[in-house]
């Protein structure tokens, strides 16, 4: 797609693993260019942390994933002729991110003060653990661990579970996006007022605000959340809220009238009810629902269901969801081409403009792919820095 909404915006990403990367993967979808700066010889570190033990080159398959469409200048934040090249490269970008733990950017010179002296105008990101200070801020910020100190961990699974983390990083997801919405508010202000900004963001600050329904709710009753003993869909909703199975799978029932869904469900005992009682005898009636539901399979029980406009849907694994016409109508997937030919499928962005899916087939850069043909490139640039001499004796 051409004249993507970011087009001409230059983003240096000094992130690795999950939440930053996730940050700079929504960017270049939206047009910005974005250069992770990485380190000689091991590069971002996630090039090296594999998903089910999968690999696609020298680079694991995760690493593909979430770094599409960006390019790789390797530079050694230790060397002062190194760094003096990134001051240059931060002179010419719009917005720089980073995820490491509080100080390590500051070491090296590269903290958000000294950046802005060298770039009043850039927008200058970063992602901690629990914040920058405090008595968390050192703490390691990994996704898992945030899940578990955020209380998030007892919202899935039932009454009787151990906690259940989600079973995906949803804390480095929900974070990165966030940043997204951070960094292009800022870019907004920017290009109002010339100003730059200094975002400041936590994995443990995003996973609160995750749960703001559920702290929303404790906060006002001082009881904590209890989740259903069978079929828990959310811990703060009454019956039937949640999944059941059938007898051929499981089927998702959602927010309905219990009368409504007796008469759907042909089942009297439901009837005993009133809608009053959905919540405080959640389990009893989840029960009941329970013991019903598997006589029937699930396409039985959606054709009654629908009839009936209750909200209800099939549960799919992800083999039965991509054999969906519904799904394959989304056109959710799509083909990267690493330097190698090799091709990888994965999503696409979820956002479509004026009627358009925003895909690209560039696949993630190889260590340093980028580095000498960014410094030949930036060496020509009008919007060189003020010495006028680009480093290359450096690489």
């Amino acid at each position: 797609m051409h004249n993507l909404p970011l087009n001409g915006i230059t983003v240096l990403e000094f992130s690795q693993y999950l939440s930053g990367p996730v940050a700079g993967l929504r960017l270049a979808d939206f047009g910005a260019r974005v250069i992770k700066i990485e380190r000689p010889g091991k590069g971002d570190a996630c090039r090296q942390l594999p998903i089910k033990n999968l690999w696609t080159d020298d680079n694991t398959l995760l690493f593909h994933t979430i770094n599409r469409n960006k390019e790789s200048f390797t530079a050694d934040l230790k060397s002062e002729t190194d760094l003096e090249i990134v001051r240059k490269l931060i002179g010419m970008a719009d917005v720089v991110t980073h995820n490491f733990r509080p100080g390590v950017m500051e070491r090296a010179g590269l903290g958000a003060e000294e950046v802005m002296k060298l770039n009043p105008g850039i927008i200058y990101a970063e992602i901690s653990g629990y914040g920058k200070t405090g008595p968390w801020k050192n703490l390691p910020g990994q996704d898992l661990l945030v899940q578990s100190m955020s209380g998030l961990v007892y919202t899935s699974g039932n009454a009787g579970d151990h906690p259940v983390p989600f079973g995906l990083s949803i804390a480095d997801s929900i974070c990165g996006n966030q940043l997204v919405q951070a960094i292009l508010a800022a870019l907004i202000r920017r290009h109002k007022t010339g100003k730059g900004a200094h975002i400041e963001m936590s994995l443990m600050e995003s996973v609160l605000d995750f749960q703001f329904e559920l702290l929303t709710t404790y906060f006002a009753s001082g009881k904590l959340p209890q989740r259903s003993e069978m079929s828990n869909g959310h811990p703060l909703l009454a019956s039937p809220y949640g999944t059941y199975e059938t007898a051929d799978g499981f089927i998702a029932i959602a927010m309905v009238n219990l009368h409504q869904l007796a008469l759907a469900i042909d089942c009297p005992a439901l009837y005993a009810y009133r809608q009053e009682d959905a919540f405080i005898h959640r389990d009893e009636i989840k029960q009941l629902l329970a013991e019903h539901m598997v006589k029937r399979g699930t396409d039985w029980w959606l054709e009654k269901l629908h009839r009936q406009d209750i909200w209800a849907m099939a549960v799919l694994d992800w083999k039965e969801l991509q054999q969906h016409p519904a799904y394959r109508f989304v056109q959710m997937e799509q083909q990267v081409v690493t330097g190698e030919g090799k091709k990888i499928i994965t999503t696409r962005c979820p956002v479509r403009i004026n009627g358009e899916r925003l895909t690209s087939e560039k696949a993630a850069p190889q260590l340093g792919e980028h580095t000498g043909s960014i410094i030949k490139e930036f060496q020509n640039t009008s919007k060189q820095a003020p010495s006028g001499e680009f480093l290359t004796e450096a690489i």
